[in-house]
């Protein structure tokens, strides 16, 4: 029967090549930003301006190609006047 118990050596070496790496991670930019609760507040500051900006540009260029394939559509009548009305409305005054 093979003994599987690690030596000592092997120990020290494993535990010194995970101490490198958590050296590392720490040294990391993410890690570093969110180190204080100063750069904490501001990523995710930045994150939700971000968000909502792209939400809102996303949102409003596919309500705008929505509404401008709902006013070519003549032959129902229902949605054809709603998205007129709506094109109406969209468009700047004169």
């Amino acid at each position: 029967m093979q003994d599987d118990t690690p030596d000592s050596e092997t120990l020290n070496t494993e535990i010194s090549a995970l101490r490198q790496e958590i050296a590392d991670l720490n040294r990391h930019r993410f890690v570093r930003a969110h180190d204080s609760w100063m750069g904490l507040l501001a990523y995710n500051f930045l994150r939700g301006l971000a968000m909502g900006l792209g939400t809102v540009v996303g949102a409003t260029i596919l309500v705008s190609i929505a509404a401008y394939f709902l006013t070519r559509i003549d032959f129902v009548p229902i949605i054809g006047e709603w998205a007129a009305r709506i094109a109406q409305e969209i468009q700047p005054p004169p």
